[in-house]
C-alpha cells in the first residue's frame, strides 16, 4: 500500500482523530442498514446490519444468477473496540461496497449494536470462536465467494480465527485483511496505558466500556469485583477485572498472551492482508512483524503514516475512502474470476 498523508494532517495522533471526527465518509448518501438479529447457540443474540439493496437472500429465494444478490462477493466487517456499524470505517467500507455491487454486513460483537447482549460475557480481540460461527453462518447463506475485513479489535480476531481454522478457512472465505489491528496485544496495551494516549483513548474507551460492565453486573451479580472495576484507570486493570475472567484467561498478560495474532502469522493458509502504520498511537512500529515472521500466505502493508484506522487523503477536510478501496481491490484480486462475474 502506497500512502501519503495529506501535509495539512501530520502525526499519527492527528491521523487517528481527525478521521474518526471530520473526514468525508463516503462520497454520496451515508448507508443505510437493515437489521438481523441471530440467535446464538449460548442462548444470548448478536446483531448483524445488512447495507441495504444488497443483502443476500438464502439460497431457498435464489433466482437467476445475473440478478440474484446472493452470487455476489459478500464482504464481511467486524469492527474494532467499542466501534459499530456506524464508525467511519464500517461507513467507508460500505461506501465502497455500494459503489462495487457487492454485498456488506457488519456483525456486531455484543454489547456493541446499542442494546446489552444476555450472557455473563461480553468480547475480546481473540474472540475467534465469534469470528467463525458468525462466518459458518454466512457461509451456509449465502451462495457468492466471502472476504471478511477486520479493523482493530476485530482484525486481530479474525486473523486468529484464521490462524485456528488453517487450511479449512478457505472453505469459508476467499480472503481476509486486517486494519490496524494490535497484533501485540501487550505491545499495544502498554502504549494505549501511557501520556497523551491514557489520557484521550484510554479514557474514551472507558467512559462506554465501564457502563456496559456494570449493567452485565446488574444481569449476572457477583460477575465481578465492581469497586475494583470503577478503580480501573487504564485498560490493563479493566481486562484484569472483567475481560480476562470473564473469557477464560487468567489474568491480562494470559488474555495478551493468548489472544495476540502475531506469534502464530504463519499458521495462516488463506489470502490474509495485514496493514498497519508506523505511526499508529495504539500499535508500536517495535512491534510489527517482518515479513519472514508472517508466512507465506500473509502480505504486510506498513507505511509511514496513516494512524490508527486513520489513513486520511485528500484536501481539508479530508476523506477515509482511500483504505476501503485499496483493501477492497486486494480482498476481490483473490476472489475467483468465475464467482466474482456479478460484482460490477
Amino acid at each position: 500500500m502506497h500512502y501519503v498523508a495529506p501535509r495539512w494532517l501530520p502525526g499519527g495522533n492527528l491521523q487517528t482523530i481527525w478521521p474518526a471526527l471530520y473526514a468525508r465518509r463516503v462520497s454520496g448518501p451515508l448507508p443505510v442498514y437493515r437489521r438481523e438479529r441471530w440467535s446464538t447457540p449460548d442462548a444470548d443474540f448478536i446483531d448483524v446490519d445488512w447495507l441495504e439493496d444488497t443483502t443476500p437472500t438464502p439460497p431457498e429465494g435464489a433466482g437467476r444468477a445475473g440478478g440474484d444478490p446472493a452470487r455476489r462477493p459478500l464482504l464481511v466487517l467486524f469492527h474494532g473496540l467499542e466501534g459499530s456499524s456506524a464508525s467511519h470505517y464500517a461507513q467507508a467500507f460500505a461506501g465502497y461496497a455500494r459503489e462495487q455491487h457487492l454485498a456488506y454486513a457488519v456483525p456486531h460483537f455484543r454489547g456493541c449494536s446499542g442494546e446489552i447482549n444476555l450472557g455473563p460475557r461480553a468480547y475480546h480481540s481473540g474472540d475467534f470462536e465469534e469470528i467463525g460461527w458468525v462466518l459458518q453462518r454466512l457461509r451456509q447463506a449465502h451462495r457468492g465467494p466471502i472476504v471478511a475485513v477486520g479493523v482493530s479489535l476485530g482484525g486481530n480476531a479474525l486473523l486468529r480465527w484464521a490462524q485456528e481454522m488453517g487450511d479449512a478457512a478457505a472453505r469459508t472465505v476467499s480472503a481476509v485483511a486486517a486494519i490496524s489491528a494490535p497484533i501485540d496485544l501487550a505491545a499495544g496495551g502498554h502504549a494505549i496505558g501511557r501520556g497523551f494516549n491514557r489520557l484521550v483513548y484510554t479514557r474514551m474507551f472507558l467512559q462506554t466500556m465501564k457502563p456496559k460492565a456494570l449493567q452485565k453486573l446488574a444481569q449476572h451479580p457477583g460477575l465481578f469485583d465492581r469497586a475494583a472495576l470503577l478503580a480501573a484507570r487504564d485498560l490493563y486493570a479493566f481486562d484484569n477485572v472483567f475481560t480476562a475472567p470473564l473469557h477464560g484467561f487468567r489474568s491480562t498478560e494470559d488474555y495478551w498472551r493468548r489472544a495476540s495474532a502475531k506469534p502464530h502469522l504463519h499458521r495462516i493458509r488463506v489470502p490474509a492482508l495485514v496493514v498497519n502504520a508506523r505511526n499508529d498511537p495504539f500499535v508500536p512500529a517495535s512491534c510489527l512483524p517482518a515479513q519472514h515472521e508472517a508466512g507465506a500466505h500473509v502480505t504486510l502493508w506498513q507505511p509511514a503514516h496513516g494512524g490508527h484506522v486513520g489513513f486520511p487523503q485528500g484536501r481539508w477536510p479530508g476523506h477515509v475512502r482511500a483504505l476501503p478501496e485499496a483493501v477492497g481491490r486486494w480482498l476481490l484480486q483473490h476472489v475467483s474470476p468465475s464467482l466474482k462475474e456479478h460484482h460490477g
